[in-house]
C-alpha cells in the first residue's frame, strides 16, 4: 500500500498480519520478577474511551505508537476475568487471537511459565470510535499483571499495550493496529486524558463531573476498521495533519486545558468544534461524507454544550447538562437515535475481585 504524507513523503507499506504471539516487543521491560500467582480469580472492569482527536498522524503507524491526541474514559465498560492454570490458555471471547497475543507478550515480558484462564466481555460497540480493542487489552493486562503478584506498574502496563497493539484479521491472525495511547491512557486513570507523542501523558484531569453523556451513531456506508481505515489514517490524514498539527496542539494548550481545569465544558465544546475542521480530524469526519458536520451543527445550535465525533467514527458523543427527554427531543427531528446514556468515568480501571 502506498502513503503519502505529503509532495515528498512517499512510501511502501506492507500490511502483514501474523499469528498470536508472534512479533512480541517487551520493550526493555523483560526481567526476572518475583512472582505471586494467585490461588483466586481476578476479575478488572475497565471503562471505554472517547478518543477526540489525534494531534499529529505523521508521527505514527501500525507498529510504531504515537501521534499524540486527546480524550475522555466513559461508563461504558469491559470486563477481564483471569485464573492462573498449571499450563495453556483457555479464553472465552469472541476475539480470542487479540486476548491470546497480548497475554503470550506479558508471559515472555515477566517469565510467567503457567497458564491462564480468560474470560472477556466487551462493550459490544465494536468499530464504532468507543476504543473496544484498547479497553479490553487495558483491562486484560492489568488483570494478568495482578493475578502474578503485580510485577508492572500501570504505566508499565500501559506502554506494554501501547506497543504491542493490534487488531484480529479474518484469518484468525494479528495486525499491528493504529495506537496513540490516548485509549489506555484514559482507562487506566479515567476522566480526560492529553497525550504527546510516543504514548507520554501531558495532561490528565476529571472531566464533566456531574453532567450527562449520550452517544450517537449516525448511518454511515463508510467502514471504520481495516483497509478503508488504514487509507484513511495513513493518506488524507497525514497531508492535512501537516497543515494543521500547530494550530491544534495550540488550540489545546492554550485553550482546552484552562477550560478543562476550570470545568467549563461550553468553552471546550467551542475548541473542539474549531478542531473538527482541522488535520486529520476533518480527514475523519469527510470519511463517513458531510452530513456527519451538519448533524454536529444541528447538534450544538439547540444548545449541547459539547459535541465531537470520537476516533474515525461514526458515533458523535455529547456532553451536556440536558437530561436524557430534552436530548431526545433534539436529536429525533434530526434523524438520530440515542444509543447511549452514560456520564464520564473519571476513576478509571479497577480490579473488583
Amino acid at each position: 500500500m502506498k502513503i503519502r504524507g505529503g509532495d515528498l513523503d512517499l512510501m511502501e507499506f506492507e500490511f502483514t498480519s501474523f499469528r498470536p504471539g508472534e512479533n512480541i516487543h517487551t520493550i526493555g521491560l523483560e526481567r526476572e520478577y518475583h512472582l505471586s500467582p494467585s490461588p483466586s480469580p481476578v476479575r478488572v472492569i475497565a471503562p471505554a474511551r472517547a478518543h477526540l482527536s489525534v494531534l499529529d498522524m505523521n508521527r505514527f503507524a501500525p507498529g510504531t505508537p504515537g501521534g499524540g491526541g486527546f480524550g475522555f474514559a466513559l461508563q461504558v465498560y469491559c470486563t477481564v476475568t483471569t485464573s492462573c492454570t498449571p499450563s495453556g490458555l483457555e479464553i472465552e471471547y469472541t476475539r480470542a487471537p487479540l486476548i491470546e497475543h497480548f497475554t503470550r507478550v506479558f508471559m515472555k515480558t515477566v517469565g510467567y511459565t503457567g497458564g491462564f484462564s480468560i474470560q472477556a466481555q466487551d462493550h459490544s460497540y465494536l468499530h464504532v470510535g468507543l476504543g473496544s480493542t484498547s479497553t479490553i487489552i487495558m483491562a486484560l493486562a492489568v488483570a494478568l499483571n495482578h493475578a502474578v503478584g503485580d510485577p508492572l506498574s500501570r504505566e508499565e502496563l500501559r506502554y506494554l499495550v501501547g506497543h504491542n497493539y493490534v487488531e484480529e484479521t479474518d484469518d484468525a491472525h494479528v495486525a499491528f493496529g493504529f495506537e496513540t495511547g490516548v485509549g489506555p491512557a484514559a482507562c487506566c486513570y479515567g476522566g480526560f486524558a492529553v497525550l504527546g507523542d510516543r504514548l507520554t501523558i501531558v495532561f490528565q484531569h476529571e472531566f464533566a463531573k456531574d453532567k450527562n453523556v449520550y452517544v450517537v451513531i449516525p448511518p454511515s456506508e463508510s467502514s471504520s476498521s481495516g483497509d478503508q481505515e488504514f487509507e484513511l489514517l495513513m493518506n488524507k490524514a497525514r497531508t492535512l495533519d501537516y497543515q494543521d498539527r500547530e494550530q491544534k496542539a495550540y488550540y489545546i494548550m492554550m485553550d482546552m486545558l484552562p477550560a478543562l481545569v476550570r470545568g467549563d465544558i461550553r468553552r471546550m465544546g467551542d475548541i473542539m468544534w474549531e478542531i473538527e475542521f482541522r488535520g486529520s480530524k476533518r480527514a475523519e469526519i469527510e470519511h463517513h461524507s458531510f452530513e456527519m458536520y451538519q448533524y454536529m451543527h444541528n447538534l450544538r445550535q439547540a444548545g449541547l454544550e459539547f459535541v465531537g465525533m470520537s476516533s474515525v467514527g461514526p458515533s458523535i458523543v455529547i456532553v451536556t447538562e440536558k437530561e436524557k427527554d430534552a436530548v431526545t427531543s433534539i436529536i429525533e427531528p434530526l434523524g438520530l437515535t440515542l444509543k447511549i446514556k452514560t456520564a464520564v468515568d473519571n476513576q478509571g480501571i479497577r480490579i473488583i475481585a
